[in-house]
């Protein structure tokens, strides 16, 4: 059975020695040693506490690492190589703009989580770096989702025993109502893109459900008309620096193939001549591996300048607060309620699950399944009288 007892070391300071049995091949006794500030009873309760690890096999012997240290290994060795440069981006602006300066001078062993729901509530009532106020709901959930993330790969790699972030619920917040844009507003805002330079690509938004790092990395090899389908396998980011960085789709299911209406794919050869016409104009040929969205010249065109285009366009059509995403949520909208099977626009959205598509649009659920409904009830129509072969139980 493992034994521990407590010896003083100095003023509000012990040690704890766990005994952890013997040496299963030099046969000697093993011990840990585990400083601890505090009172007695302080020390204690951490015998008690280390104890129970051990009981449930969750023990793991204390580091020297601090969570600034962990974080930092972290970024490096398993951010970097795996995700996105956007998504590696954001990480380490959190981590280095508010986790380490509030919490990285702890020992990652030694992480509580009364540590994170103190640092939440800072963080809501004064944790903007500019010092004007505090953080909202949401940017504290990404704080919460990112240390979370951090804390689960150190104990997959045996740092800790259990996660703090498991215990600690991050401040909740209300999901922004998405608009829809209904058939008409479609048209209307397609009309008032016309004289614009992104009418295809607002377009294209709009009726394939494509993101919009997604329709800017798409390149004409991507696209065969003949067919009427779009092969999405690729996105384009833009980092802080302004670099721009293709990337494949996050997920196996992103990278798709996308059938194209018979408008759209007319829409696209129209823009293909215009582009090709611009390109003769300065000199250059439209190959097949040019990007379908860019400026004149052939370069990508920026993110944050779509948005803003597309910004301008729906407050000039008259409609307030529709963002470029509504166009996705827009189309896979339109195409539940013409009563496309939600598998079908599953696959067009790239969802990595049609449990995705089903939580995303439940709101359209409930006016579907009343139209299965009728459609059903139609099958039994009380004009239909049924014979004595379809009676159950009769004979003829």
């Amino acid at each position: 059975m493992v034994r521990g007892h407590i010896r003083k070391r100095g003023k509000d300071s012990w040690t704890i020695v766990l005994s952890m049995g013997h040496d299963p091949a030099t046969g000697k006794r093993r011990q840990q040693w585990v400083s601890v500030k505090g009172t007695k009873k302080d020390a204690e309760r951490k015998l008690s506490e280390l104890l129970h690890q051990v009981d449930r096999g969750e023990f793991l012997k204390p580091t020297k690492n601090t969570l600034a240290d962990f974080l930092e290994q972290w970024l490096s060795i398993y951010v970097a190589p795996n995700l996105s440069p956007r998504t590696a981006e954001g990480y380490s602006q959190i981590i280095h703009g508010h986790l380490i300066p509030a919490l990285g001078n702890i020992l990652l062993g030694e992480l509580k989580p009364e540590h994170l729901q103190r640092y939440y509530s800072e963080k809501l009532s004064s944790g903007r770096i500019d010092g004007k106020g505090g953080l909202s709901h949401r940017t504290i959930r990404h704080h919460h989702v990112t240390l979370h993330d951090a804390l689960q790969h150190a104990v997959k790699w045996g740092l800790i025993g259990r996660n703090p972030a498991d215990a600690v619920e991050s401040p909740r917040y209300q999901t922004p109502e998405r608009k829809i844009l209904d058939e008409n507003d479609v048209r209307i805002l397609l009309s008032a893109a016309q004289s614009t330079p992104y009418y295809a690509l607002f377009y294209m938004a709009l009726f394939t459900g494509m993101r919009r790092s997604e329709l800017l990395a798409l390149r004409w090899d991507d696209i065969d008309l003949d067919l009427a389908q779009i092969s999405v396998s690729r996105t384009l980011h833009q980092l802080s620096d302004r670099t721009i960085v293709f990337r494949p789709p996050k997920t196996a299911k992103g990278r798709r193939t996308i059938a194209l209406p018979p408008s759209a794919a007319l829409v696209l050869r129209e823009h293909r001549e215009k582009q090709e016409l611009a390109g003769c104009q300065l000199g250059k040929t439209v190959g097949e591996y040019e990007l379908v969205f860019s400026k004149p010249d052939g370069t990508p065109l920026l993110p944050d300048a779509v948005t803003h285009a597309w910004i301008k366009l729906v407050r000039r059509a008259g409609f307030s607060g529709v963002r470029f995403h509504d166009a996705r949520h827009s189309h896979a909208s339109l195409m539940l309620k013409a009563g496309v099977h939600p598998k079908i626009v599953q696959e067009r959205l790239g969802h990595a699950s049609i449990q995705i598509t089903l939580d995303t649009y439940s709101h359209i659920t409930p006016g579907l399944q009343a139209a299965a409904a009728e459609r059903f009830d139609e099958c039994f129509r009380a004009d239909q009288t049924p014979t004595a072969n379809t009676v159950p139980g009769k004979t003829g």
